[in-house]
């Protein structure tokens, strides 16, 4: 029978595994090696969950034994064995990453307590790693797609600012992932339990924003019929995500100001001043420093929030993310919807390359979203992308193949006046490449299938481009 954890037993003294095997085997899974070329093999192909070592194996050391199995991807527990009574050695270990150490000769019954403990913490561990990738997974920079030259400073940046508690301005075109950014900044804070609160300033006027943001006692002004706690309360200890931060009044500009320089607020209807700590997060699609100049945003205010600026590039700027995000939207939106996995056709995916994206990443979305749900088939072509990505007058480039599969006009009636530069054909052509290789994860086959051509013809091209030698 199969016991629940396994320990593997590293001693050259062949009646010392053979007892330690005898007296733990009724409690764990016992593998045993004499050597460190022994005990490799045994990590190689099993699974093991605490590795017990002496300190001399023959000519070599237990401490390269450690060092080794820790360095694997699924690492042991190590504990180290030693009959010398070398607390220099004990420490040693334990600076290598060794969970603990025990002395021989051994006492058996806190051997069992010592390896249970390790196997507690063992557990302990892998759970606060598999939370961790859930989070990041789900809110930190894995949910934030791309891996084009604009967008690696943006993922550089958040790295560095995440901990601290200075003010973000996050600017870009509405669709861009602003408030992704947001969420990605709160949640790689360093502060798991701290709340995230978010306000669409566009979304109220004047009277509203300030009560949202500040509260307001019973009787404030018509209609405060009971107190009401603020955004900034809400959000005390954490985050609040300031969504289209250009919408604030100059008024209300004035206490958000000194909400964030004075770290207290007074709701409306008191005089009352009210701590708060909160990190502040602002976003916008408009141009701030035109405002200032303009007089229609204080440029203290901006400053104060503008600690840190982070600009996130439209969606034409990055052109070769496409591909990555139509993947990930593929996935989401064929679960979402119950139907098998899908891909899109070659002139789809052309169609899509060729689009200006006006409203970014969140038009592209609904796009696939579209196709995902008009298609019945598990490749989604050009007839089943939305009506207006078949408007010559809002795209750039589009070939004769996507001309037949929409309806059969030519290439030349539907195409609009594009820059002279994307007209270059194998500049365009090696994008394509680039993309197809990195839609099928640098399967040739696959990649030549979806652009519509041979094997042999992409080989071709890819030593045209000086990416293969053969």
């Amino acid at each position: 029978m199969s016991l629940e954890h396994t320990v593997l037993i590293v001693d050259d003294e062949k009646h010392t595994r053979e007892g330690l095997r005898l007296s733990l085997e009724d409690e764990f899974d016992i593998y045993i090696a004499s050597n460190i070329e022994e005990a490799e093999e045994v990590l190689n192909n099993e699974s093991v969950d605490v590795m017990l070592t002496d300190l001399r194996l023959g000519g070599e050391s237990g401490m390269d034994l450690i060092a080794k199995a820790l360095n694997r991807s699924l690492p042991p527990v190590c504990i180290l064995m030693t009959a010398y009574g070398s607390v220099d050695a004990a420490v040693e270990a334990m600076k290598k990453g060794a969970y603990d150490y025990v002395s021989k000769p051994l006492n058996i019954d806190e051997l069992e307590i010592v390896i249970k403990r390790a196997l507690r913490s063992r557990k302990v561990e892998a759970e606060n790693q598999a939370l961790k990738v859930q989070v990041n997974s789900r809110y930190g920079l894995e949910n934030i797609i791309g891996r084009s030259g604009a967008m690696q400073p943006i993922f550089d940046t958040i790295q560095q600012v995440a901990p601290t508690r200075a003010t973000i301005m996050i600017e870009g075109e509405s669709g861009t992932g602003k408030e992704l950014v947001g969420r990605a900044i709160h949640h790689l804070s360093g502060r798991p339990k701290s709340k995230l609160v978010t306000v669409h300033c566009a979304a109220l006027n004047e009277q509203l924003l300030e009560s949202e943001l500040f509260g307001h006692e019973r009787g404030a002004f018509t209609g405060a019929v009971e107190r009401r706690i603020g955004r900034f309360e809400e959000a005390n200890g954490g985050t609040l995500f300031l969504d289209e931060i250009g919408e604030i009044d100059l008024n209300t500009q004035v206490k958000l100001l000194r909400a964030i320089g004075e770290r207290t607020i007074e709701r409306l209807g008191s005089n009352k001043p009210i701590p708060v700590e909160v990190r502040v997060v602002a976003a916008t699609n408009k141009d701030l420093a035109a405002m200032v100049e303009a007089g229609t945003f204080r440029d203290d205010l901006f400053f104060r929030l503008s600690v840190v600026s982070l600009h996130m590039p439209p969606l034409r700027e990055r052109k070769e993310d496409i591909v990555l995000l139509v993947d990930a939207f593929l996935k989401e939106f064929a679960d979402e919807n119950k139907k098998p996995a899908m891909e899109l056709s070659a002139e789809a995916l052309q169609l899509l390359l060729a689009y200006d994206w006006p409203g970014n990443v969140r038009e592209l979305r609904t796009a696939i979203e579209h196709g995902v749900v008009m298609c019945n088939g598990t490749k989604i072509g050009v007839r089943h992308l939305p009506p207006f990505l078949h408007d010559e007058s809002r795209r750039g480039f589009r070939n004769s193949e996507m001309a037949r599969e929409s309806g059969g006009k030519s290439a030349g009636a539907l195409a609009a006046p594009v820059d002279p530069a994307d007209l270059n054909l194998a500049r365009m052509e090696g994008k394509l490449i680039h993309l197809a290789l990195a839609q099928t994860r640098e399967n040739r086959t696959e990649a030549a299938q979806l652009l519509g051509i041979s094997r042999r013809t992409m080989q071709r091209k890819l030593k045209e481009m000086g990416l293969i030698d053969e």
